[in-house]
């Protein structure tokens, strides 16, 4: 799952859903251009679609995507995971790749044991990496014929034809590899992409024509950042918004995959099933941006209705099967962790606690709750104002009068986006006259963009700066970077939800440079706020973000970045 939507790329997202809900209405005059007529389709058949089903992950001890490959599975920590899911009544996994270390260990665990649980495989297509693609295609076969007894289905690349895709891959390419893999083994093949592509968003004949099945990915509580629905229901009493806004998410959801099947539909593909191939709701707010929304108890109240629209699948009323994202916290994801059923330790959460009494192996996890505990939206509480006339968000230099400065994973953090984009501190990285270290931003873009952000811990309070709108947003930089920098900021707003302004910043702008050389920058906050302004500075969240979303900045370099680095981070009026 490419779960990491970040709040800045807000502006694309909208637009182009928004683009895409419209042309699905319809419309006078509207022609619709059927694809081909299919060939027979493999049936997913009752083991299938009958059966539990979650995505599966084995990794616990990676703390982001670049100790994957270091990380270490033992066959038992595997074996333990599967009696997990036996015991709580799964019997379908969702694996994501073909990789001999994840796939090719599961199944031989699987078979070795006589388990009873059958296995949707899955096979990684890397953008920019034909290689590993070609190699991954290769195991996927492999073990797709020599698991046949255990592999029901298999889905070739995993969100590659949205327009956000973190590995966009070309849909002739996607659609050899399919051809490909369907050619060489007998079981039902699909690509696993978000609602909106088969919805008609990029939806390509030669890709779709090749498919027994289509497995979409809907997610309301990510949708809810983009306020895609309306979550907050300021009208219906406070002892009802919790479950109504529950019941919203069922029905963004539902009417997603209706959008999906009346594409389908009228391109002469009514005869192709679609599974959720992906959905889920946090029970950790990771991110600081799902507050009044991810909790334990939400993620059960999902889970639950999510387990009624399935039921009503299996009559033809829905989608033929639903794979719940996911298993176990995965902490390498960072700020996009928190999603499974059980904890990186083990041990279950509310969500499915009921399916067993506790036990040596059934371990719950710490937290006694009911659906009272839900949470819902209320209306954001205004703290007083940072009457200090310097914030400090990052610095080492001595503390001055009338200074406010905050600590690094005290009451705010970083976060970084993009798969293994990094910020470590290092001497390296200090600016003149800023103690001896700096953040050293490494950029690895996913394809829309990176960022780095500063803001509140998860379900931490934003930060009344609104003392600060006539002053300055200050930071020392040094870097090579090829064109424009954004530099924004979050708030919340109780009218019109989470918002983000940014400013695009070429060198010369606000004493911004690229020279690989130390200068200071001075963005001032009245230009963030022309920029949007519904932010409310009562209410920030992120206070200092800088990033490069390509499509709004238009740089070109892509790859193969040079390091940012940023001392002496502080608002000042």
């Amino acid at each position: 799952m490419s779960r990491s939507f970040a709040s800045w790329v807000r502006p694309l997202l909208v637009f182009l859903i928004s683009t895409l809900l419209v042309s699905c209405g319809g419309g006078e005059g509207k022609v619709v251009v059927p694809f081909p007529t299919r060939d027979s389709l493999r049936p997913l058949g009752s083991e299938f679609t009958n059966r539990k089903a979650v995505s599966y992950s084995p990794y616990r001890t990676a703390t982001d995507v670049n100790g994957l490959s270091a990380e270490v599975i033992p066959e038992s920590n595997i074996k333990q995971d599967l009696d997990l899911l036996v015991a709580g009544g799964f019997g379908l996994i969702r694996l994501f790749d073909s990789t001999d270390k994840v796939a090719g260990q599961t199944l031989a665990v699987i078979r070795k044991h006589n388990m009873d649980i059958k296995v949707q495989l899955g096979i990684y297509l890397q953008a920019g990496n034909d290689a590993f693609s070609q190699a991954e295609v290769t195991r996927g076969i492999a073990l797709a014929q020599q698991y046949k007894d255990i592999v029901l289905a298999v889905s070739v690349g995993n969100e590659t034809q949205i327009y956000w895709s973190s590995t966009p891959i070309k849909a002739s390419v996607l659609a050899g590899a399919l051809d490909t893999v369907r050619k060489q083994i007998t079981q039902p093949i699909t690509t696993d992409d978000n609602w909106a592509y088969f919805a008609g968003n990029g939806a390509d004949a030669s890709v779709l024509g090749l498919l027994d099945f289509a497995s979409i990915h809907t997610y309301p509580e990510i949708d809810t950042q983009f306020e895609l629905w309306d979550w907050r229901l300021k009208g219906t009493p406070a002892a009802s918004r919790a479950a109504a806004m529950m019941d919203g998410a069922i029905a963004t959801a539902k009417a997603q995959y209706a959008l999906a099947r009346s594409y389908l539909d009228s391109h002469n593909l009514s005869a192709l099933p679609i599974t959720i191939g992906e959905t889920g709701w946090n029970a950790v707010d990771n991110s600081g941006l799902l507050k009044y929304r991810a909790s334990p108890v939400n993620q059960k109240m999902y889970y639950d209705r999510l387990r009624t629209w399935a039921a009503e699948g299996k009559t033809g009323a829905g989608p033929k099967a639903i794979i719940y994202f996911e298993a176990f916290d995965e902490p390498w994801k960072k700020s996009d962790n928190g999603w499974g059923l059980f904890n990186v330790n083990r041990q279950a959460r509310y969500v499915i606690q009921g399916l067993n009494p506790p036990s040596a192996s059934w371990v719950y996890e710490a937290g006694t709750y009911t659906d009272v505990n839900a949470v819902y939206y209320a209306p954001p509480v205004v703290g007083p104002a940072v009457t200090e006339s310097k914030y400090t968000l990052y610095s080492e230099a001595s503390l001055t009068a009338s200074e406010k400065r905050e600590t690094w994973f005290g009451t705010v953090r970083m976060d970084a986006f993009g798969p293994g984009t990094r910020y470590p501190e290092v001497s390296t990285a200090a600016a003149p006259g800023d103690g001896i270290n700096g953040i050293a931003i490494q950029p690895n873009p996913e394809s829309f963009g990176w960022g780095l952000l500063i803001q509140s811990n998860p379900g931490g309070q934003s930060i009344n700066l609104s003392s600060f709108a006539n002053g300055n947003i200050n930071f020392s930089i040094n870097t090579s970077y090829a064109g424009k920098m954004e530099i924004g900021l979050i708030t919340e707003s109780d009218e019109f939800g989470t918002q983000e302004a940014f400013v695009q910043i070429p060198s010369g702008l606000y004493g911004y440079c690229n020279t690989a050389v130390w200068c200071q920058v001075r963005v001032p906050v009245q230009a963030l706020i022309a920029a949007n302004p519904k932010i409310d500075l009562r209410l920030v969240l992120s206070r200092f973000v800088i990033a490069d979303r390509f499509a709004i900045t238009k740089n070109t370099q892509k790859t193969g970045l040079p390091t940012v680095a940023l001392d002496g981070i502080y608002w000042s009026k």
